[in-house]
């Protein structure tokens, strides 16, 4: 299964693609897309937008992860991140890409075993879990190949797969998605 990882931002747009095979991850691209500070935010929304509709036309993954939204102290920039994540969700809507959401408790415990986990700790282990030599930079891109790992520690489960594939029911009678 191939799965991107996805870090929204305005200014930096982690992404990671891992392709999941039974436990095991593969860094198939990871990077990051920018958007220069002086730039009107409506053109940063669209080269987001562009950008993300590339990788996934390119890279052609079956899902596409990202972190659940929740709101910090600074609400101007976590509007400006909503608004971004906006333009990533749409891009994977309109190319077909199921999207997942884990929390950064899921995030760390997929990733390290253990939720309270440091950045540091969350970082070392994808860059060990991928086998790379240093930890991708910038961070948004180490976060986004965490994200990509988590769907894959969550979707390789046989209780996930059988909750997407119909096969079981939730108690509300709906599969979540």
């Amino acid at each position: 299964m191939i799965i991107i990882g996805i870090d929204p931002g305005y200014a930096i747009v982690g992404y990671g693609a891992v392709r999941a095979q039974s436990g095991r991850y593969q860094p198939l691209d990871y990077g990051a897309i920018t958007t220069p500070a002086g730039m009107e935010f409506g053109q940063r929304l669209e080269r987001i937008y562009e950008e993300t509709r590339l990788l996934l036309t390119r890279l052609r993954p079956e899902a596409m992860s990202l972190e659940r939204l929740y709101f910090q102290t600074n609400k101007t920039t976590a509007i400006g991140v909503a608004e971004a994540r906006g333009v990533i969700l749409l891009a994977a809507q309109q190319s077909g890409v199921p999207v997942f959401e884990y929390t950064p408790l899921q995030i760390k415990q997929a990733v390290t075993g253990y939720g309270q986990a440091k950045k540091p700790q969350v970082m070392e282990m994808t860059r060990r879990l991928l086998c790379l030599r240093e930890v991708p930079k910038p961070d948004d891109t180490a976060d986004a190949l965490a994200m990509a790992i988590c769907h894959g520690q969550a979707a390789g489960s046989d209780l996930r797969r059988r909750l997407l594939t119909g096969s079981i029911r939730t108690t509300t009678g709906r599969n979540p998605q």
